[in-house]
């Protein structure tokens, strides 16, 4: 049976590279985001989530769907698939890591072999496009 992770992702990328975040104590890079709490709508996940992981504001009125992606969920076991529902955004304010984060970085497409099985498909999507 599949159980399914309803997760939400800001894609921030710049110069061919994308923004992604690396929780404390994990060895696996994430494109920031996080779950839903109770009846969150969409961007209220994004919203906060971001506040709490990056310290900066999301623009609501810029927030702009860009994919939704599923694959097994890191670190879960077999049959525990994440979808990462992605949403393009500007921001206000500087990212700096906050709440569990313990760093930020910047990857470009070699970054993709770092990051969880989700990410790994959106760096592929990302790469199609042109942006990575």
């Amino acid at each position: 049976m599949t159980v399914l992770v309803d997760k939400l992702a800001w894609l921030l990328v710049q110069d061919h590279k994308i923004l992604s975040s690396r929780n404390k104590g994990k060895d696996v890079w994430y494109i920031p985001g996080g779950k839903r709490e109770g009846a969150e709508t969409d961007e209220e996940t994004l919203i906060r989530e971001i506040r709490e992981e990056l310290c900066v504001e999301l623009k609501p009125e810029t927030i702009k769907y860009a994919g939704a992606f599923e694959a097994q969920a890191h670190g879960k076991a077999e049959g525990v698939v994440v979808r990462m529902t992605c949403y393009w955004a500007d921001y206000e304010g500087k990212i700096a890591p906050g709440a569990e984060i313990e760093e930020v970085t910047w990857l470009d497409y070699s970054g993709r072999e770092l990051s969880s099985a989700v990410d790994k498909v959106i760096f592929d999507w990302l790469r199609e496009q042109g942006r990575l």
